[in-house]
C-alpha cells in the first residue's frame, strides 16, 4: 500500500472524531472520539488489507489500530508480532478486539495463552486468562480445570481490575460447562465475592459468578 493510503485512512478517521464519544470512551480508558459503528462501515470499505492494517498499527493512534484489527488477515501474524502487539496495546478496546478477533483465530493461540497466562504484567496475563476461558467453553480437553480453580481461588480477589475481570469469566464458564465442578465453582464465587456488588441493568445476568452460573445452567436447562 502506498503510504498516502495510510495517510487517507488516517485523515478520513479524523474526520469521525466526535468530541461526545472521546468523552464516553475516556471514562473507560479508550483515547478514541470514533463511533465505533462507522469504524465497522470503514472496515467493510476496506475489506482485507493485511499490509494497510500493518501499517495503521504502527501508528500507535486507537482508531487506526481498532481498524487495523478489523481488516487484518489473523493467520498471518507470527507469534513474536503478536506478543509484541498485546504489550503494545494498553487500551482496553485494542487488548480486548486484538485477543477476539485476531489471536483467537491464530494458530499460535495456544501457545501465547500458556505463555502469557504465566506473565508479571497482570493486564497481559488477562489476554491470557481470556484465551483460557475460550478454551474452557470450546475446547476444554487438556485442561487442568480443578488447577484453574486453585488459581483463582488463590489469586483473584486481590488481582488488578484487568487481570480479576478476566479471571471471573474463566470462573464462570468452569461452572457453567462442566457440571462436576459447578459445586466448587459457586463455593469460589460465594466466598471471594468478587463483583458482588457491580451495579447489574435489568434484564442483564449479573457478573457475580454464583448468581452468573445459575442463570445459565437454568436458561440451558429451559432448552
Amino acid at each position: 500500500m502506498a503510504e498516502s493510503t495510510v495517510a487517507e485512512v488516517m485523515d478520513e478517521l479524523a474526520a469521525l472524531e466526535d468530541p461526545k464519544v472521546r468523552a464516553v470512551n475516556e471514562k473507560h480508558g479508550d483515547d478514541h472520539g470514533v463511533n465505533l459503528t462507522k469504524l465497522r462501515a470503514v472496515a467493510k470499505r476496506l475489506k482485507t488489507q493485511q499490509e494497510l492494517a500493518q501499517q495503521l498499527w504502527a501508528t500507535g493512534d486507537t482508531a487506526a489500530r481498532l481498524l487495523a484489527l478489523l481488516i487484518c488477515r489473523p493467520k498471518a501474524f507470527e507469534r513474536d508480532e503478536l506478543d509484541v502487539m498485546l504489550r503494545e496495546a494498553r487500551t482496553p478496546k485494542v487488548h480486548d478486539w486484538l485477543v477476539n478477533y485476531v489471536v483467537k483465530k491464530n494458530p499460535h493461540a495456544e501457545d501465547l495463552r500458556v505463555a502469557w497466562t504465566a506473565d508479571s504484567d497482570p493486564v497481559v496475563a488477562s489476554a491470557g486468562w481470556a484465551l483460557t476461558t475460550e478454551r474452557v467453553a470450546k475446547k476444554p480437553e487438556g485442561l487442568d480445570l480443578s488447577g484453574l480453580l486453585d488459581v483463582i481461588e488463590a489469586e483473584m480477589k486481590d488481582a488488578p481490575d484487568r487481570l480479576q475481570w478476566a479471571m471471573n469469566p474463566c470462573l464462570a464458564q468452569i461452572g457453567i460447562e462442566h457440571a462436576e465442578y459447578r459445586a466448587r465453582a459457586i463455593g469460589i464465587g460465594e466466598r471471594l465475592r468478587v463483583l458482588e456488588d457491580y451495579p447489574t441493568p435489568p434484564n442483564c445476568t449479573s457478573p457475580f459468578a454464583p448468581i452468573w452460573i445459575s442463570e445459565m445452567v437454568r436458561r440451558q436447562s429451559e432448552k
